[in-house]
């Protein structure tokens, strides 16, 4: 799902993790899909009259989306300066951003100011030098799931949105595979870096509550789980461990194990032509400054 850090999950052998997890489920592939939808008019309303664009990208992991957005931005507004922070607490991660940055050629000119830190510990240090800089376009995809406070850190970075300025807030459906998954197991699975699982269901009724205004785009996803009810399947295993946060077949009991099979078989897929296609719908929430 993302990329954050109090918790060490993306050091190490977890980096590798997610980014098997990434090969197999399409889900940066969806997401730009949105992006390329979305973003163009956006940034141009976002630009109008400006003579500097500045993005904020927070919990960025490594760069994949960033750089493709950065480019899409770059063409749609191409006589505008861009400038791009970068809150990522992965070290691993940050490594592998600034090689895609190093060998994409038209984001050379753009100035990278890189902050290796959760997106909690960005927020006091802006607040302790009191000097914030405000960004014209935010994001934060699939990074929300590992804040201690939702509502604060929605409050927090929307407060950094210059004039007509837009958060994009992007994370799993409401209803979808994941929300079933983990809120049906919540007790097993919000255990570790996860500790409060929250789907678009949350993140609005928190922009609701804050009074902020904000539109809603679906990103339809899927990808096939079949091999995780194949015991003797490698592929199989190390997608339950990632989608479960967990050594999957370490941390939990048979009945557990047989319990969540038969959840993501029935409640969170669908099966066509023999395979089981888990229901990976994503939700991209703008919200206005």
């Amino acid at each position: 799902m993302a990329e954050e850090t109090k918790q060490t999950c993306y050091e190490g052998s977890y980096v590798h993790s997610f980014q098997f997890y990434l090969e197999h489920s399409g889900e940066h592939k969806a997401i730009l899909k949105c992006a390329n939808n979305v973003l163009p008019a956006e940034f141009q309303r976002i630009a109008a009259g400006k003579s500097s664009f500045d993005v904020l990208g927070v919990g960025s992991g490594g760069g994949e989306v960033d750089v493709q957005m950065l480019t899409l931005l770059q063409s749609t507004v191409p006589a505008v300066p861009i400038t791009a922070d970068i809150v990522e607490g992965s070290a691993a991660l940050v490594e592998n951003f600034k090689a895609l940055v190093a060998k994409t050629t038209n984001l050379q000119k753009i100035p990278f100011a890189w902050h290796v830190m959760g997106s909690e510990d960005y927020e006091k240090q802006v607040k302790a030098k009191g000097n914030m800089k405000k960004f014209d376009f935010i994001h934060m995809i699939q990074m929300i799931y590992y804040v201690d406070n939702l509502s604060n850190t929605i409050k927090f970075y929307h407060s950094l949105l210059k004039n007509n300025g837009r958060l994009m807030i992007i994370v799993e459906a409401a209803d979808g595979g994941w929300d079933t998954l983990w809120k049906t197991f919540k007790k097993e699975l919000c255990v570790d870096a996860i500790t409060e699982y929250r789907s678009s269901a949350e993140i609005i009724a928190s922009l609701k509550n804050q009074g902020l205004k904000y539109e809603e785009h679906a990103i339809p996803n899927s990808f096939d789980i079949s091999e995780c009810f194949n015991p003797e399947s490698k592929t199989g295993e190390r997608l339950l461990n990632f989608m479960t946060g967990q050594i999957f077949y370490q941390a939990f009991t048979p009945e557990i194990r047989a319990g969540m099979l038969d959840l993501l078989r029935n409640k969170c897929s669908t099966e066509k032509d023999g395979r089981v296609l888990f229901n990976s719908k994503l939700s991209c929430i703008l919200v206005h400054a």
